[in-house]
């Protein structure tokens, strides 16, 4: 489309200097004759001299316009070439054109080495996420086996079973905490391939519901949910019902006992929404800004069992997808963490 333009606005241009030029002669071939009186030689001299620079002008015209459309038409085939990842043949002359296509040539170059060096820092980090999954893998496995065994001594001493239990404990929490770092680390480095598609979100919710309903049941929780079967939304199943559990999970920590979580679903053109609201502490509106950084851990939760990730995670994975996640919340007065997914 450009290169039309700029033919169509270069013709119009040779028109104009051609109609130009042709008056210029016109004028001079009637002053001549005026001037040196009618002399039908001169005349007919005078016309042959139009008719040659008027057709060697054609010439040039059209050299210039072939000139100009060659041109454009190397540079839309280099385009295209480090676009489809081509090898692209230059000839080295002296014109202004082609030292555009040098430059032209050196950027794409440059910018072809520049991902093939984020491709390979890529590889390195995914190498190195594989090598630390692999590495902590055994050791932890192994320390919560062999406490578990020794938990299962008979007549142990009290203060013994405490510690067991303790390492125990701790164990499953740096087991889940190296899971969660290995699980965004590959979702930042797109080693994970979303597999969007469109859903109902009721079964999602559901079997998101069931996995923390133990959890809310131990602390007289009551968790209940308002969703219409039919709405759907565009999400990859597995990676948004993790991000819904870390919210809910977070629902269930931070309410007191006897309190309640409500979950509605709403749609609209463009997203549906998914709301979990709860009874709990809440947050208090200057940390709101805050919620969502990487091990984030609010004031009036620092004496809870926490790292602070949880929330960055849910983010993460809902935003990946075209979507994203609101919160509205006071301290004391409990807290709504919005879901938007796209509809499609």
């Amino acid at each position: 489309m450009k290169k039309n333009k700029l033919i169509e606005h270069t013709g119009k241009i040779n028109v104009l200097f051609s109609m130009i030029f042709v008056l210029l002669v016109f004028i001079y071939i009637i002053s001549s004759t005026l001037l040196t009186g009618l002399d039908p030689r001169l005349l007919k001299i005078s016309c042959l001299f139009l008719v040659c620079i008027l057709g060697l002008g054609t010439v040039w015209i059209n050299l210039l316009r072939c000139q100009i459309t060659s041109y454009m038409d190397n540079l839309d085939t280099m385009i295209d070439g480090a676009i489809h990842g081509r090898e692209q043949l230059t000839y080295y002359d002296e014109t202004s054109l082609s030292s555009i296509e040098h430059k032209l040539m050196r950027y794409i170059d440059i910018s072809r080495s520049n991902e093939q060096n984020i491709e390979q820092e890529k590889n390195k980090i995914k190498t190195l996420i594989s090598d630390i999954s692999h590495q902590t893998k055994t050791p932890l496995s192994n320390i919560m086996v062999y406490s578990q065994l020794l938990s299962e001594v008979p007549e142990l001493h009290k203060d013994t079973l405490a510690y067991i239990n303790h390492i125990m404990t701790q164990s499953d929490k740096l087991n889940w905490l190296i899971q969660s770092l290995i699980k965004l680390s590959r979702l930042e480095s797109g080693m994970i391939s979303l597999r969007m598609e469109n859903h109902p979100v009721i079964q999602m919710i559901k079997q998101t519901v069931s996995q923390v309903y133990d959890q809310a049941e131990s602390k007289n929780i009551l968790i209940s949910m308002t969703c219409d079967p039919t709405i759907e939304a565009r999400y990859d199943p597995k990676w948004t019902s993790e991000a819904l559990f870390n919210l809910l999970e977070n629902a269930v920590k931070y309410t007191e006992t006897g309190g309640k979580i409500l979950l509605t679903t709403e749609s609209n053109e463009m997203f549906t929404r998914i709301d979990i609201s709860d009874t709990g502490i809440g947050i208090p509106r200057e940390e709101l800004h805050s919620v969502f950084k990487r091990f984030y851990r609010g004031q009036n939760v620092r004496e809870l069992e926490g790292v602070g990730i949880g929330l960055f995670l849910a983010k993460e994975i809902i935003t990946t997808q075209g979507g994203y996640i609101q919160v509205t919340s006071e301290a004391s007065k409990g807290s709504v963490f919005s879901v938007f997914l796209p509809r499609i």
